[in-house]
């Protein structure tokens, strides 16, 4: 288990505390950044690599750079890790990612057909929507997770949103897996999750969300994707019983998600996104339909009269083939609700676009007899608290502007809801921000590196320290930090040999200048201050007398000393010469 990795600091930064195991990808650890004064805590991760011959590094090192590459995009979305550093140190290759404060799904999921814990439906299509948002975005960027299972779906504690992390076994869509994925090398825990063409190395964009389908069965049943039975015949997962608290339409996307052939599922995340949103509206509608349908009342042609808005949505898939036996849904026009649903509708597009009272006031017209009636209510409620909270977020972005704070800016502009009006609003100021940061890190770099010119590597250290996280110059800005630590290191442990030497003459007041260079906060500080308290005492005033004396025995002692330390003085100097040229900083 690596145990021997627990303490090991990376990059002079990274300082491992804990094991968190291994996967496709490596070994994964969580250490604490030490240049910063409260330690964040970061993930980091080890690549795995089978064998050190230079020509299999140098197409491990590709890979790793070109991956790594895709993980700096991936990482700017909220619901990924932010991607930190990587790395390469001792013929290894690191990965550091922030660390999400929060539990994996996995502590959310029933244990067993334990009743109390199986989740209603609503939890499950609110879960479904939230993760795949985020797998949509995702696959927009050319990537295929490969590996969704419920320890990598993390809910973040300080928002309840979920985070995807472990990017570990990632694979381009245009590329698919060059080798299978042979059982042995998956994790345990993935199996079952993984759909079957993933293992003769076809992986597909509907991979995922095959694997998403089984965590969700998971959340209503309470077996785990191993423990249900598969049909001989057809090879489909039988996972519905009598007391599945689902519904048929429910159902019926579930097991599309989780087809046996992936060209019978779901293409897309988007297309189940959207047959998602036409169910909401579709049962929201269905008492009225089935009323019609008993008094046998349907019109000859309902083809024109579907409502616009359900025509609008493009649904990539007609409904009414994958609802086996629901029958199908007509929406007619003259059914009361029809118009009800389309003032919501409206309403909403009010909402978006800016205008809360408006949209109030059209929901409002909805009577109360009407079975859109208590959606309407509770969406009301929540416009009024989504309305609220943005503007109080854009309020806090404005202040923070105001007041130079970029960084705020930019992390109240996080917290400010999905409406149009509001986030069309924000984009300017955070766009200022960023303006901003980018003219404030050009100012601190330019400081910096003044003052590293003149040597000055504490102060160059503190600028570089300011600059904000955001910067687009991050990585350099890491680079910059670990060069100047190490040269201030350097000096550090120059100016201490130099003050040996003239401690040897006897040159104490020379050797005191040497050491009061030395910085706080170097390996060798300790040792300096130790060294200063000795040398002081020498140089206070002795008693005449003594002085003399004290003066005869240091001319001899200075004498002796020269003559042993000549030649050892000499090599030291050299080496220390050299190695300072090296790395500019005498």
């Amino acid at each position: 288990m690596n145990h021997h990795m627990i303490g090991k600091v990376l990059q002079a930064r990274y300082q491992i505390v804990q094991n968190l195991g291994s996967g496709v990808f490596g070994q994964t650890y969580i250490a604490v950044d030490i240049n910063y004064p409260h330690q964040p805590k970061c993930v980091v991760k080890q690549l795995k690599v089978n064998s050190f011959h230079s020509s299999h590094l140098d197409t491990i090192r590709l890979r790793f750079l070109t991956e790594t590459e895709t993980l700096k995009h991936l990482g700017q979305h909220p619901q990924i890790p932010n991607f930190i550093a990587c790395f390469e140190e001792n013929e290894r290759f690191y990965l550091v990612q922030e660390y999400i404060a929060g539990h994996a799904l996995t502590a959310e999921l029933p244990i067993a057909k334990n009743w109390g814990s199986l989740w209603r439906e609503n939890e499950v299509i609110t879960f479904l929507e939230d993760a795949l948002n985020i797998l949509e975005f995702v696959h927009s960027q050319g990537v295929i997770h490969c590996d969704i299972k419920p320890e990598n779906l993390i809910r973040r504690s300080v928002n309840g949103k979920l985070v995807l992390i472990d990017f570990g076994s990632i694979q381009s869509v245009n590329f698919g897996i060059d080798e299978q994925l042979s059982i042995y090398q998956v994790p345990a825990t993935s199996l079952g999750y993984i759909p079957p063409e993933q293992f003769i190395g076809q992986t597909q964009i509907n991979s995922d969300i095959y694997a998403l389908g089984m965590i969700t069965i998971q959340a209503l049943t309470g077996l785990e994707p191993l423990q249900l039975k598969v049909d001989p015949n057809t090879n489909e997962m039988i996972w519905r019983s009598a007391d599945t608290p689902v519904s048929d339409y429910l159902a019926a996307i579930l097991s599309q998600m989780i087809r046996y052939n992936f060209q019978e599922r779901f293409q897309s995340a988007g297309e189940v996104l959207r047959v998602l949103q036409q169910m909401k509206w579709e049962t929201s509608l269905a008492p009225v339909v089935n009323a019609q349908r008993m008094e046998n009342t349907q019109p000859e042609d309902t083809s024109e009269q579907i409502s616009p808005l359900l025509t609008g949505m493009k649904v990539g898939l007609a409904i009414n083939t994958l609802v086996m036996g629901l029958g199908t849904y007509s929406l007619l026009s003259n059914s009361p609700a029809n118009t009800e649903t389309e003032i919501l509708y409206k309403a909403t597009k009010e909402y978006q676009d800016g205008d809360l009272q408006q949209a109030i006031a059209l929901a409002k017209l909805i009577p109360s007899h009407s079975n859109v009636y208590p959606d309407a209510q509770a969406t009301i409620e929540e416009w009024q608290q989504q309305w609220q909270t943005a503007a109080k977020q854009y309020s806090l972005a404005e202040q923070a502007l105001l007041e130079s704070r970029w960084s705020d800016v930019l992390s109240a502009a996080n917290e400010v809801p999905d409406i149009l009006y509001w986030q069309s609003k924000i984009k300017n100021v955070v766009e200022q921000a960023n303006v901003n940061i980018e003219v404030e890190t050009k100012d601190l770099l330019a400081k910096a590196y003044a003052k590293a010119e003149a040597r000055d590597f504490s102060s160059a250290l503190e600028y570089l320290r300011q600059i904000p996280q955001e910067s687009s110059a991050g990585a350099l800005v890491q680079k910059k930090l670990t060069e100047y630590n190490q040269k201030r290191q350097i000096r550090a442990a120059y100016f201490l040999h130099q003050a040996s030497k003239q401690a040897l003459a006897g040159n104490f007041d020379n050797a005191v200048k040497y050491l009061r260079k030395i910085p706080q906060g170097t390996p060798v500080y300790d040792q300096a201050q130790a060294k200063l308290n000795e040398y002081t005492q020498k140089l206070r005033p002795q008693p005449q007398s003594q002085k003399v004396a004290y003066s005869v025995v240091n001319a001899n002692q200075r004498a002796k000393s020269l003559m042993a330390h000549n030649s050892v003085v000499k090599v030291d100097n050299v080496q220390s010469e050299t190695q300072l040229q090296e790395v500019n900083i005498r």
